[in-house]
Order: structure tokens, then sequence, then C-alpha cells
């Protein structure tokens, strides 16, 4: 969808992303090598009782299912930043969902402008898990034709 096709406050919902344990070990294996995703003996002597997720891959899961039904499709020119804020664990077995919100719109030049995404992601017990703002530029309609 086109920059000038967007409004603020339009939503969409993301289906379900189960967090499966052994991929969640192996995200962390791989990019957050630490006890508390990899280890569950050590993970038992924490607050939490058990391996969570790293938080980058809990949010990823669900980043995958926001890039299915994405607002920006093929306009999309670049990402321009993003801020998670992780707020409760994410466990094996969990299952994740986000509401992706456009919260704020503006316009760059005739080509492009910039598009503020925020994404809230809740946990199977709707507890909220995680929020997201990244920022993505999009193509303007009137600048690109078909």
């Amino acid at each position: 969808m086109y920059f000038d096709e967007l409004e603020h406050g339009m939503t969409v919902d993301t289906a379900p992303a189960i967090i499966k344990k052994e991929k969640m070990m192996d995200f962390a294996r791989d990019y957050d090598n630490i006890p508390l995703h990899t280890d569950e003996e050590y993970a038992q002597n924490t607050p939490f009782g058990q391996l969570i997720a790293s938080g980058v891959m809990s949010f990823m899961s669900v980043w995958a299912k926001y890039l299915e039904v994405d607002f920006f499709g093929k306009e999309l020119l670049a990402g321009k930043s993003t801020k998670i804020e992780w707020l409760k664990p994410v466990y094996a077995d969990d299952m994740l969902t986000g509401k992706a919100t456009i919260t704020n719109l503006v316009k760059r030049s005739a080509k492009n402008g910039l598009v503020e995404l925020s994404i809230d992601v809740y946990n199977q017990n709707g507890e909220l898990v995680l929020k997201d703002v990244t920022e993505a530029i999009v193509k303007c309609k009137t600048t690109y034709k078909d």
C-alpha cells in the first residue's frame, strides 16, 4: 500500500506464532547464547523457573506473521528503525499474537513518507509481553506508478 493510502490508526492482527522449544533454543545458541535461554538446569534457579525465549526471537516470530499481512507490501522502500520493549517472559509453547497499528505518518518528500508502526504482542493468556515501534519508509503513489 502506498504512503498516500495509509491512515493513522489502521490496524491489522497477526496469525498466532507458536514458540517451539527446539527452535527457541537453536535461535538462542546462534544469536543470544546465555544460560537463561539455553541451560535448563540454570534456568530452573532463576526467577522464571524455566527457560525463556530470547526477546529478539519472540519479536521476530510475530514480525514474520506480520509480514504475511503487512500494510506496505511492494511499496516498502526501507526500514528506518525499531525499538522493542520486553514486558513479560515468553516460554516454550507460548502462542504469541500481534496487533499492528499505524501510529504516525510523516510525508518526507514527493517520493516517500515515514510510517510509524506500533506492534503490541500478547501471549495466549492475553498478557502484553512486548511492544515494538518500527519506522519504515514507504513510496508515495503520486510519484511511482504501477
